[in-house]
């Protein structure tokens, strides 16, 4: 099969054509149609992060495609059925995590793309007992991302603990931030999207924003709080640390700051401000099973859409270098085979 082969830090994927494992017990193979071009993507292949990926590596975590053979064990799922390999590749199963229904806190978890290979191929190996399920009629290359993007920002999202009828601020509208917004308003909350670009805020605005703020010409705590009183809630999909100390000035009292953009470095968190305000600061990594079959769901029935490019396997090293350079907009999936 052909596949996009990470061998160093730093340096180009190579395409190449590699074998095609078969399944083993508990798994599928899975026939790529889409995969979608995540941050993680580029942050694993640059070796950014403290737990570093294996090497060599075929990355991606979004790829959604037919089950082409099942393992043995594997007797709810078939061949021809749709399936996402996700980010949360396998959990142990029996952890204090996975038994409370958090195995994305699991110390055992292997994660797609990143400690196994993942769906920058045309073919797949992802756990059974963790796919995300797809009806067959269905838009690959709009779904493709609700499988890492999608879920992340639903959860995050979930985790500011906001109401219907209360305020969201999002800070970021990349590639994430623009499903959040979306997210937020198909969840009943008012939307404040923050970006530094008018090309982004544009996108949020298209989106459902209810306002849009460019950080770099207003401060958003000021603003903020001046124009509707702060925010019942913030969620931070920038990979700035700037943008994680704005948020917090953007809070209401007794508000929630949610984070799952992943910058390098620190911010800094005013310990007097926090504890007179009951401001809870708190990190949200991707989402469970039961959160991604809701996200899921919020697509099927249209009230989320992906804004999405398709380019070739061949054209990942370029996509990378523009994700590096911020001149994406919304989503880049590949495109493996037709649908």
């Amino acid at each position: 099969m052909k596949a996009a082969v990470l061998y160093e830090f730093g340096q180009p994927l190579q395409i190449e054509e590699v074998d095609v494992k078969l399944p083993k017990a508990n798994q599928v193979l899975i026939k790529v149609v889409a995969c979608g071009v995540c941050h993680t993507d580029l942050h694993a292949c640059m070796g950014d992060w403290p737990v570093q990926p294996k090497l060599p590596l075929i990355p991606g975590h979004e790829a959604i495609g037919y089950v082409a053979a099942v393992g043995t064990g594997v007797d709810y799922l078939k061949q021809g059925d749709v399936v996402g390999a996700p980010w949360l590749h396998s959990a142990c199963g029996h952890c204090e995590y996975c038994i409370t229904g958090w195995e994305t806190l699991c110390h055992d978890q292997k994660n797609g793309g990143y400690s196994v290979d993942g769906g920058y191929a045309e073919y797949v190996i992802a756990d059974a007992r963790y796919v995300a399920r797809f009806p067959k009629e269905i838009d690959f290359f709009q779904m493709a991302p609700i499988t890492c993007a999608g879920v992340t920002v639903y959860k995050g999202l979930k985790e500011t603990d906001t109401k219907p009828g209360e305020w969201v601020a999002i800070f970021g509208v990349g590639g994430l931030g623009h499903l959040a917004v979306q997210y937020a308003k198909a969840m009943g909350l008012h939307v404040a999207a923050v970006d530094v670009a008018e090309d982004k805020l544009k996108l949020a605005k298209s989106s459902g924003a209810d306002l849009v703020l460019n950080s770099a010409e207003q401060d958003p705590g000021t603003f903020l709080k001046s124009k509707i009183g702060g925010m019942h809630g913030a969620l931070v999909t920038a990979v700035s640390p700037k943008a994680f100390e704005q948020s917090l000035s953007t809070l209401k009292r007794k508000g929630t700051l949610a984070m799952t953009g992943l910058p390098p470095g620190t911010f800094q968190l005013p310990i007097f401000d926090t504890v007179l305000n009951r401001h809870t600061v708190r990190g949200s990594i991707v989402g469970t099973r039961k959160d991604m079959q809701e996200a899921i769901g919020f697509a099927l029935e249209g009230k989320v859409r992906a804004t999405v490019k398709t380019a070739r396997l061949e054209d990942i090293n370029d996509i990378f270098n523009q994700m590096k350079n911020g001149t994406l907009e919304g989503r880049t999936v590949l495109q493996l085979c037709e649908p």
